[in-house]
């Protein structure tokens, strides 16, 4: 194609690319709507890029007279290899969203085709998300999933070929996941009692692999935007699920959301006792001996020290036969944050929980030299200062032992 020169106002100012969609922001500047879209979306950003005023919950208005000047250049100039951008369609209507839902019928076939209808609009633009957001789509997919996720759950099953047929619950889950919610979006499934938390709890006790990993994606994105009081009168059930789905390694996505929420609501005392009594410490240490994947292993120390604040965590830790002995190895091995991480939680079981035993222990597997390590290496002043701790702690049953290395000895802290 000859390079021609393109006049600079066919050009989107985020891309510099030529505009396919203009549209008018607010402040009187043209982007492209792909452009514009992704930077006050997908970028959370509130301000018009060129002018830098706030426009936050803005219209995006159609520059139909540029849109005629683009496709008339693209026309002149096509014996130049250029080729007329089609007239893009108009965003959905709010109107038009509601007329979807509401014509929607209580059978899950008609159910299932309105989902995917409005599932191919969303995917249009983000214009469209948003519009769905604010004319009651995200509360019809929260009722298809609480409707479905009742004590009665209705399972996927098979046709008479064999092939897996699909739920609205199964649909709404999915179509949830990709809108991408916005804050307020979230908010909307946090509310009436708790019952969507509930719903996708029984969606994890009860679905299948696909459902459960969008169901705790969901949670995630959910409990980032709750108010702690929901997070602390939450049901042990929701543990026990949680830590299932990292116990089945239902996806790599589907882990590290779970690793995620178990983060997010184990800073609250009552809910470490939860995730205590559904196995979670057992989990964390099978996970830590089989994975290499670094932000994997600091999620799960990261739980794991949370854990460890409390007796019945420490307990747990302790009773596992590899406890002790993985957490100290994946200091120096996997990352500064998880160095200090497992310091933390050998330093809490130091603290409250060092039984002699328990420090015969430790001296024998390897914990104090590799403590005695730490204070040499450059892993960060608040590592070394808790690894300081632990070793003075027990000094008297550690310092001079044969078990620590003579060019580590010199290193034991006075």
């Amino acid at each position: 194609m000859e390079e021609i020169d393109v006049p600079p106002f066919f050009l989107c100012p985020i891309s510099l690319q030529i505009m396919k969609d203009p549209v008018t922001v607010p402040t009187g500047i043209t982007y492209d709507r792909e452009s514009i879209e992704k930077w006050l979306f997908s970028g959370k950003n509130e301000t018009c890029p060129v002018t830098k005023q706030v426009i936050s919950d803005c219209d995006l208005t159609p520059n139909l007279t540029l849109m005629r000047l683009i496709q008339s250049w693209c026309t002149l100039n096509a014996s130049h290899g250029i080729e007329r951008i089609p007239t893009p369609k108009p965003p959905i209507s709010k109107a038009q969203v509601a007329k979807l839902i509401k014509d929607a019928t209580t059978s899950s076939p008609q159910k299932i085709a309105c989902v995917r209808k409005l599932r191919s609009i969303a995917n249009m633009s983000d214009t469209n998300r948003r519009t769905m957001e604010a004319a009651g789509a995200v509360e019809f997919l929260a009722s298809i999933v609480n409707d479905f996720s009742s004590s009665s759950f209705e399972k996927s099953t098979s046709d008479g070929d064999g092939f897996e047929v699909t739920t609205p619950s199964d649909e709404a889950l999915s179509f949830l996941h990709s809108l991408q919610l916005s804050e307020s979006g979230l908010r909307i499934l946090t509310g009436k009692n708790g019952e969507m938390i509930q719903s996708l709890t029984n969606v994890l006790q009860n679905g299948n692999y696909e459902s459960r990993a969008y169901a705790v994606l969901l949670l995630k994105s959910i409990f980032e935007v709750a108010d702690p009081m929901q997070m602390i009168n939450l049901k042990p059930q929701l543990f026990t699920e949680i830590v299932q789905v990292l116990r089945d390694q239902i996806s790599h996505q589907a882990s590290k959301a779970a690793l995620k929420l178990l983060v997010s609501l184990c800073p609250w005392g009552r809910n470490r006792i939860r995730a205590v009594e559904a196995h979670a410490v057992s989990v964390l240490i099978d996970l830590l001996l089989d994975s290499k994947e670094k932000r994997a292993c600091e999620m799960a120390l990261t739980v794991l020290d949370l854990l460890c604040k409390c007796a019945e965590g420490r307990a747990e830790l302790l009773s596992h036969g590899a406890g002790v002995a993985v957490v100290s190895k994946k200091i120096l091995r996997v990352s500064q944050a998880a160095s200090e991480k497992a310091v933390r939680i050998l330093l809490s079981v130091s603290k409250f929980s060092a039984t002699s035993s328990v420090v015969q222990e430790m001296l024998q597997i390897g914990v104090v030299a590799k403590l005695c390590l730490v204070l040499q290496m450059d892993c960060g002043s608040k590592t070394k200062e808790k690894a300081r701790e632990v070793l003075k702690l027990h000094a008297r049953a550690w310092k001079n032992s044969p078990c620590i290395p003579a060019n580590l000895l010199s290193f034991y802290p006075d």
